[in-house]
């Protein structure tokens, strides 16, 4: 090195702080925090900031500055872009020079426009381009020299500098570009997947219940049109399965089905995942990316828990929904898509509108179509063939033989009201089999201790005398319904039916048939 350029320990500080970026590229933000810093502290002076390239657009975009405000050092992430001819850095790349500016205010290469935007003050600054093998990556500034001017020695040092960063910049970009694009392969394995075991179409609901098959008649008038439909149910209904059935057995099952859970991101990540965003487009976003209406495109977006999003995000929603339009983050320019939207929310958007939580435009758009699915506690009679698939799912999954459920251990799955529906199910399931072992027979010890307390209420004696026979056991459980449901209807039978899921008539049958009095 020029023996003119001994480095102070700060200075030698630094050179090692952005040798060591290479390593350290999953992280730039980290990296560019800890270089700034340095950068300010060391040359005295109130900010330092990077422009990168945009060369498809034309621009330069910021990505990340540390600014002196009120004596303290402040990290900002700037979104600001302008035209790549403009300014000091436009001359810069250019020339492929550095420049170096006491005074900005009788330099005409200056641009102010950012300043403009910007609480900050530009009164000097050392602008030096950052390049690479692969070409200009864009500029690093070192901002207001707080006492005297620059000096050339600072010059150097940063021109010095500016070869690593560059670097570390292109590896981070090339890193990124890589993540998402891995990111991108292994959604799409995930839609193809779900295509696959999707395929089958209705027999992936269970549920024979009076309620269940009101149900499958309004999938059946629903999944041959584009209409656009609100699932709107408990949790764990299986309200994404039903999305699914509804994508794949209709005309677009050949089309793209993405999904995403909208309480699941806050508002910045959210916007980005269903809008994509542009290069640039905050710290971070060193690549173009696609969102999930654009991979829609053509196809089915389901929106899960869309009673979750924001405000600010149910006007961007509705915006796609009324024009097809939208902006990808960080764009100037808009995106044209036609999706079918399929939304699931397990809040009641009706009191959600009269509370202010949920627009009421955005609701009438995306209730065209209202699909319920039942809780499970509203049918029961489902719950041993559900109860029967889950243990042969997982028996199957684990290699162990299927158990059978035994009378008692039936009753009680019967009596639970299951909160958390036909998921919650399946995990007591997973459970019970995991518990039982070898066993052949699932009895009522292997389940979870909130259903066993309901024996303490409910004896087993009955039971015990009671024949294994499947048909023995369904005619018991449907009798004591029966009586229960009488009971609570104060003896008024079509009450009674309609709580049950029966007609009338059915319910005089069972009545008969099982010789209850009335």
């Amino acid at each position: 090195m020029d023996e003119q350029l001994h480095l102070s320990e700060k200075e030698f500080s630094l050179f090692c702080d952005i040798a060591t970026s290479f390593h350290t590229i999953r992280d730039m933000d980290e990296m560019l925090r800890d270089i700034f810093r340095k950068i300010t502290s060391i040359f005295d002076i109130e900010g330092a900031s990077i422009a990168l390239h945009d060369p498809e657009n034309k621009e330069f975009y910021f990505i990340q500055t540390v600014e002196e405000v009120d004596g303290q050092k402040q990290l900002r992430t700037k979104s600001l872009r302008f035209a790549d001819h403009q300014g000091i850095a436009g001359w810069v790349m250019e020339k492929n020079r550095t420049a170096v500016i006491d005074d900005v205010s009788v330099d005409g290469r200056f641009f102010n426009g950012i300043d403009a935007k910007e609480d900050f003050l530009t009164k000097s600054m050392i602008c030096v381009p950052l390049r690479t093998r692969k070409g200009f990556q864009g500029v690093l500034y070192a901002l207001n020299k707080k006492n005297g001017t620059f000096t050339e020695r600072e010059k150097k040092i940063l021109e010095v500098l500016s070869g690593t960063i560059a670097v570390s910049l292109e590896n981070a970009r090339l890193y990124g570009e890589l993540k998402d694009h891995v990111h991108s392969l292994e959604r799409e394995k995930r839609r193809l997947e779900d295509q696959v075991r999707s395929g089958s179409g209705f027999n992936e609901i269970i549920g024979t219940s009076r309620a269940m098959r009101r149900m499958f008649d309004l999938l059946e008038k629903v999944i041959d049109t584009p209409t656009t439909v609100l699932i709107q149910g408990e949790t764990g209904t299986g309200k994404e399965l039903i999305a699914k059935v509804i994508h794949y057995n209709g005309p677009l099952k050949d089309k793209a089905f993405v999904a995403e859970n909208c309480g699941a991101l806050p508002d910045n990540l959210l916007e980005s995942e269903l809008f994509g965003h542009v290069k640039g487009a905050f710290t971070g976003a060193i690549s173009n990316k696609k969102g999930l209406f654009e991979m829609a495109d053509g196809g089915t977006i389901f929106l899960d828990e869309v009673g979750e999003m924001s405000l600010h995000m149910q006007v961007k929603l509705l915006r796609v929904l009324q024009e097809g339009q939208f902006r990808p983050v960080g764009s100037t320019q808009t995106r044209q898509v036609d999706v079918r939207l399929i939304a699931s929310t397990n809040r009641d958007l009706t009191q959600e509108v009269k509370n202010g939580n949920f627009r009421e435009d955005l609701f009438y758009r995306i209730n065209v179509f209202q699909i319920t699915p039942p809780p499970l506690r509203e049918r029961k009679e489902d719950i041993l063939k559900l109860a029967s698939h889950f243990l042969e799912k997982y028996a199957k999954k684990i290699g162990r033989p299927c158990p059978q459920i035994a009378p008692y251990t039936l009753d009680l799955l019967m009596r639970f009201d299951w909160p958390g529906n036909v998921r919650e199910l399946e995990n007591e399931m997973e459970r019970a089999l995991t518990m039982a072992g070898g066993e052949q027979i699932l009895s009522e010890e292997f389940l979870s201790d909130k259903i066993r307390t309901l024996a303490d209420d409910f004896g087993k004696d009955d039971f015990e005398k009671t024949s294994g026979r499947l048909k023995d056991v369904v005619q018991k459980v449907e009798c004591r319904m029966i009586k229960e449901a009488l009971e609570a209807a104060g003896g008024n039978r079509s009450q009674a039916a309609k709580s049950l899921g029966l007609s009338r008539q059915g319910l005089l049958n069972k009545v008969t048939a099982y010789r209850i009095q009335v």
